[in-house]
């Protein structure tokens, strides 16, 4: 149970990924940025286009796992599982999910991730195209 409750934690923190975030650390201080990665043994971050207190500024910013407190997303993270199921209904066993990555592949040729299409044309992918764009609609409405 341990070993799949770790996987699904650093999953979560990989679908944040160059999405902005608050951190706070040890002792109160807060920075914002871009959320570019994590040491999965230390939890260390990187941070980019970061702004601090008092007016700090710096284009990257790496902070120790040990001094973290808080990292904190605003931004609902694309659910690449959900899109996923709703592709699996039009082509059944024929969409791959590559959550490390933030793919899927559509009969071995179309390529997508929470952008849309990223490779593929012709009718399969003007299909995926369609249900991409509806998905889209659905989830981003309040």
């Amino acid at each position: 149970m341990a070993a799949i409750t770790s996987r699904k934690f650093f999953e979560e923190l990989g679908q944040i990924i160059s999405k902005p975030v608050m951190i706070v650390d040890v002792n109160g201080k807060t920075y914002e940025g871009d959320f570019l990665g994590f040491d999965s043994n230390t939890l260390s971050i990187c941070l980019g286009n970061v702004k601090g207190e008092r007016g700090l500024a710096a284009h990257r910013l790496f902070i120790t796992g040990s001094s973290v407190a808080r990292i904190i997303a605003s931004e609902r993270p694309f659910n690449l599982e959900a899109l996923k199921e709703r592709l699996d209904r039009v082509f059944p066993n024929m969409v791959q999910m590559f959550p490390e990555a933030g793919i899927l592949v559509v009969m071995g040729k179309i390529r997508l991730n929470e952008t849309g299409i990223l490779e593929g044309s012709g009718p399969a992918a003007d299909r995926v195209r369609d249900i991409y764009q509806r998905f889209l609609n659905e989830t981003t409405q309040p």
